[in-house]
């Protein structure tokens, strides 16, 4: 039996139908190829070990928490982050008012609906559109600095309701930028640098003082025939790195290599996901590396994740940390600023790291080429 049809001409249009009455997955929704590599429990067997990392930021010495970091990102690209200090109660109202948006009449969510070639809004994020079929999802997309312009479009009177959401994401967005701000220093003391050497360096203080964020809200409804949809295609991120919220209903998954195989992210409360994106691997000259990831949903259960986008202005020019490049070498990348890689990004042929080949600088006598990531 078919799915529904969309609610709205808008919803057609965004690729949206009613979740919560479809008995079956339809064919607009079912992704081949889901199934070509396992999937797989995050724990240490013999011979494998597919547990993934966990870096303490409150562990004590802060040696010991960046030593930890720069192996999670080297061998994973990605790792859950714990001892943040984030109040659980932020998470716990944030996904209370993220249902609620979802849970809205599909008329006041189109009033939102994002518009050909803009980022922001309610619909499909612009990188879907490359696809033929859907993902089984709901998503809402916005700069954190514009919370209370963006959200008139959905509760165009204002009143408590839109205050009470305004503030929840408002809180969200102070607790994120500041972890991420921690989060960057953290990254830098990994490569080596001393603290005296961040608060000296110009480069390292304007990337931490310019960070901008991008906020995505995810609901990915429980599913009828959850073997037969995706709720998040899978790809790299695009800017520095990814703080992500999730529920505690697990349906993050990395790709690790020899063999290939899709490890299920574990969804302890309290905890963030970090995911590591293109500009942060080409920051730190290829030491630090993108994770390829995706979503799967559920039978059972909704699941709701916020990821925070970090990286940096449009104007700013990222190119390798001098941290980061040895002595005698020179960058392997070339400088790039974020809307330029996005441009590059949407030649390539895939939504992986692929695209920084592009951007590589060949060796003398040799020729450019991403090394493949170390799992």
């Amino acid at each position: 039996m078919p799915s529904p049809p969309p609610t709205s001409p808008a919803a057609a249009a965004a690729g949206y139908f009613e979740f919560r009455s479809a008995e079956h997955v339809p064919e607009t929704h079912e992704w081949p190829g889901l199934h070509d590599h396992p999937s797989v429990d995050a724990v240490a067997v013999a011979g494998r070990d597919d547990a993934v990392p966990v870096v303490d930021l409150g562990g004590g010495d802060p040696a010991a928490v960046a030593r930890a970091l720069a192996r999670a990102a080297e061998e994973w690209g990605a790792f859950l982050l714990v001892g943040h200090g984030v109040p659980a109660g932020v998470a716990a109202r944030m996904e209370e008012q993220i249902a609620r948006l979802f849970a809205l009449p599909a008329a006041d969510k189109d009033r939102a609906g994002r518009r050909p070639g803009e980022m922001n809004g309610y619909g499909r994020p612009p990188y879907a559109l490359r696809f033929s079929r859907l993902m089984w999802s709901e998503g809402y997309t916005f700069a954190a600095a514009t919370i209370r312009d963006e959200f008139r479009r959905v509760w165009l009177d204002g009143g408590d309701d839109y205050l009470r959401f305004c503030e929840v994401m408002e809180e969200h967005h102070r607790e994120m930028m500041a972890l991420g701000k921690r989060l960057v220093d953290v990254f830098f003391r990994a490569l080596g640098l001393t603290d005296e050497q961040i608060a000296a360096g110009e480069t390292e203080r304007e990337i931490r003082e310019t960070l901008t964020a991008t906020m995505h809200l995810n609901l990915y409804p429980k599913c009828p025939e959850p073997e037969r949809a995706i709720g998040l295609a899978a790809h790299t991120d695009s800017g520095f790195f990814t703080l992500i919220m999730q529920s505690p209903v697990p349906g993050l998954q990395l790709l690790r290599r020899d063999p290939e195989r899709w490890v299920t992210v574990p969804a302890p409360p309290g905890a963030f996901a970090v995911v590591l994106g293109d500009l942060f691997q080409l920051l730190t000259n290829g030491r630090f590396r993108s994770a390829f990831h995706r979503a799967v949903v559920n039978g059972d259960r909704d699941r709701i994740s916020v990821p925070y986008f970090l990286g940096p202005p449009g104007n700013m020019e990222v190119a390798p940390l001098a941290a980061a490049v040895p002595p005698g070498r020179k960058p392997a990348f070339r400088p790039v600023t974020w809307p330029e890689y996005m441009r590059v990004k949407g030649k390539a042929s895939g939504l992986d790291a692929s695209a920084l080949a592009m951007l590589q600088v060949p060796e003398e006598g040799g020729e450019g080429g991403v090394v493949p990531p170390k799992n």
